[in-house]
C-alpha cells in the first residue's frame, strides 16, 4: 500500500520527520543536540496571543469561536484540522497525567508490555518503589512465545513485581527487569473498547476499564465545534501514547474507527512537542507545528485522511516549557510523577468507533 521501505525513505513526510528528530553531535566533552531549524514550525501559542491583541492572524489561519474560553485555529489547507492552544487547565493536565501514569495502564487495559510480561499489575507504583519485575519460578526457561501462549490461556501473570530484598533472595536463575526501565519503556496503553493491534481492529470481546466519565464528557465538550447541532461526541475508545526523549511516533493514519466524521480528540500533556500532519499520501509536504502541555487537535472529515506523526519532543529545561506543572506536582507525595514528566510528553487520544 505505501510501496517499499527504501521508497518511505525518500517521501516528503520522511524527509520532515528526519529534519526535526533528535540528533546528537559527539564533542570531547559530552553529546550535544543538533542544533534544528524550527522557523517553519507554526506556533499557535504565539499565533493566540497575536489575535488577542491585534486580532491579526497569519496567512492560511483562520478561527472560529465556540463556548471555550480560547479560540480554535484551522488550517486553509486541512479541512478538519482544529487546534486549541491552552484548552486544559493546569490543574485538569496534572490530574490525566497522574491518571494515565496510574489508572490507564491497570489490566485488564492492555500495553506494549502485554506481549513480553502479560498484565502488569501498578506498574507506576513498582517504579516509585524501586521494585524489580520477575518470572515466576514455574515459567523460568520458558521462552517468549510458550509465556505468550499460557497468559492467552489461562490469563494470569507470569511476572511478578518484588522490592529488591525479594529479587535477591530468587537468586540469578530467573528472567527480571526493573520495574523503572520498564515504566521508561511504556509505550502505549488502551482503555475504552481495546483496539487488536495484529488485526488492525477493535476487539469487542477483550476486557477493559470503562474511560472515566470526567474524560468522556471533556472529550465530548472539546469535540462540540467539530459537530452539527445537536450531535454528541461518544468516546469509546481511547489510546494514549507514551514519549520519551529520543522517542517518536512516526508517520500513520488512524482509520479504523466506523465514521471519519467524527472527530479523534487528541490531548497533550507535558513536554512539548513537534506534530507534523501532511495529506492523503506521504508524498505531500507536511506542516509542523509545537505542542505544549495543555493544547488539543482535533481531526475529523477529511483531516482524517492526511498522515500525521510526532518527530520531536523537547525535554531539556529551555524548551519543555512545563513549568506550571513544576509548580503543581511540588509536593514530596507527586516527586514521582514530577520526575516523570520532566522528561516525558504523554497524548490521550480518544475516539467514537460507532
Amino acid at each position: 500500500m505505501y510501496g517499499s521501505t527504501e521508497d518511505a525513505e525518500r517521501t516528503a513526510f520522511r524527509k520532515a520527520e528526519k529534519k526535526y528528530k533528535l540528533y546528537y553531535d559527539n564533542t570531547r566533552k559530552k553529546k550535544q543536540p543538533r542544533p534544528v531549524d524550527l522557523s517553519d514550525v507554526i506556533d499557535f501559542k504565539s499565533i493566540s496571543e497575536s489575535y488577542h491583541r491585534n486580532g491579526e492572524l497569519p496567512s492560511g489561519i483562520f478561527p472560529i469561536q465556540c463556548d471555550l474560553h480560547t479560540p480554535i485555529f484551522c488550517l486553509e489547507t486541512h479541512p478538519g484540522f482544529y487546534f486549541i492552544p491552552g484548552a486544559l487547565p493546569v490543574e485538569e493536565q496534572c490530574r490525566w497525567i497522574k491518571e494515565s501514569l496510574t489508572s490507564f495502564p491497570q489490566p485488564p487495559n492492555r500495553t506494549n508490555h502485554n506481549a513480553i510480561y502479560g498484565p502488569l499489575q501498578d506498574l507506576f507504583a513498582a517504579a516509585k518503589d524501586n521494585k524489580v519485575l520477575i518470572q515466576e519460578e514455574q515459567y523460568c526457561g520458558t521462552n517468549n512465545s510458550e509465556v505468550e501462549i499460557i497468559q492467552n490461556d489461562i490469563n494470569v501473570p507470569t511476572w511478578n513485581f518484588f522490592d529488591q530484598s525479594g529479587a535477591f533472595s530468587k537468586g540469578g536463575t530467573c528472567k527480571s527487569v526493573p520495574a523503572s526501565v520498564l515504566l521508561r519503556k511504556l509505550r502505549w496503553s488502551t482503555l475504552g473498547m481495546q483496539f487488536d493491534w495484529s488485526k488492525r481492529s477493535y476487539n469487542i470481546s477483550l476486557p477493559h476499564n470503562k474511560i472515566p466519565d470526567a474524560l468522556c464528557l471533556l472529550a465530548e465538550r472539546m469535540a462540540a465545534p467539530t459537530l452539527p447541532l445537536g450531535e454528541v461526541f461518544q468516546a469509546e475508545a481511547a489510546i494514549v501514547n507514551y514519549f520519551g526523549l529520543g522517542d517518536t511516533l512516526g508517520g500513520h493514519l488512524d482509520d479504523m474507527e466506523k465514521d471519519w466524521s467524527k472527530p479523534i480528540v487528541s490531548m497533550s500533556l507535558g513536554c512539548k512537542g513537534i506534530f507534523l500532519i501532511g495529506g492523503k499520501s506521504r508524498e505531500v509536504p507536511p506542516l509542523a507545528m509545537f505542542v505544549r502541555s495543555g493544547d488539543v487537535i482535533l481531526m475529523a472529515g477529511q483531516a482524517r485522511e492526511c498522515f500525521h506523526g510526532v518527530p520531536r519532543i523537547f525535554t531539556d529545561k529551555e524548551n519543555a516549557e512545563i513549568s506550571s506543572l513544576e509548580l503543581l506536582f511540588s509536593d514530596e507525595e507527586d516527586s514521582a510523577l514530577l520526575e516523570y514528566i520532566k522528561t516525558s510528553r504523554i497524548n490521550i487520544n480518544i475516539r467514537q468507533v460507532f
